[in-house]
């Protein structure tokens, strides 16, 4: 059985959005997969929207377009009324149930994944790290890659000054899987 999956991540700046979707890029690569990443900005970094796509595969990948993807990363609650109504139907929705009411998503339609990520992150000691938590559900809920894979990765994505952070990056991957395995 051939392995495709593509997600959108989304968020506003600062969120750390392109940060986690360049780490599933890496761990896909490092993994021998295929992958593509295209990161998207609104008009303002920090604070304004942020989105991106990446796509795994074992197949070469037609295009890095994404019209309507399997899976989505939802951070805020402006990037879900944008991306939802694009998910297919079964669909996985990673949503940060800390900033989004999970009564905002259509669950009939899609498979949802409430994560109360900044909750998590804080009690790890860095909301800051609510990106990891998201990226570790998702790759729980979905099984794209091994969550040890994910881990790897961080020393490709983190800058070498801030290699400090990469344990507790790892901590807040493996909370957020462990949040979606508990439920």
């Amino acid at each position: 059985m051939s392995l495709y999956q593509d997600v959108i991540i989304a968020g506003f700046g600062g969120q750390g959005v392109m940060l986690i979707g360049n780490l599933l890029a890496y761990a896909g690569m490092e993994h021998g997969l295929n992958v593509t990443y295209i990161p998207v900005y609104g008009p303002e970094m920090r604070g304004g929207t942020a989105n991106c796509t990446v796509v795994i595969s074992d197949d070469a990948i037609g295009s890095p377009i994404i019209r309507s993807p399997k899976s989505l990363i939802i951070m805020n609650r402006p990037s879900l009324d944008k991306f939802q109504p694009q998910l297919i139907d079964g669909g996985v929705l990673i949503v940060n149930s800390s900033l989004i009411d999970p009564a905002l998503a259509d669950a009939s339609r899609v498979r949802l994944v409430p994560v109360a990520c900044n909750e998590i992150a804080d009690s790890l000691g860095n909301t800051r790290m609510a990106n990891m938590v998201a990226l570790g559900a998702y790759v729980e809920a979905t099984g794209v890659l091994p969550l040890s894979a994910v881990e790897d990765s961080l020393g490709h994505v983190i800058a070498k000054h801030y290699s400090h952070l990469i344990p507790k990056n790892a901590e807040a991957l493996r909370a957020g899987a462990a949040a979606v395995s508990k439920a």
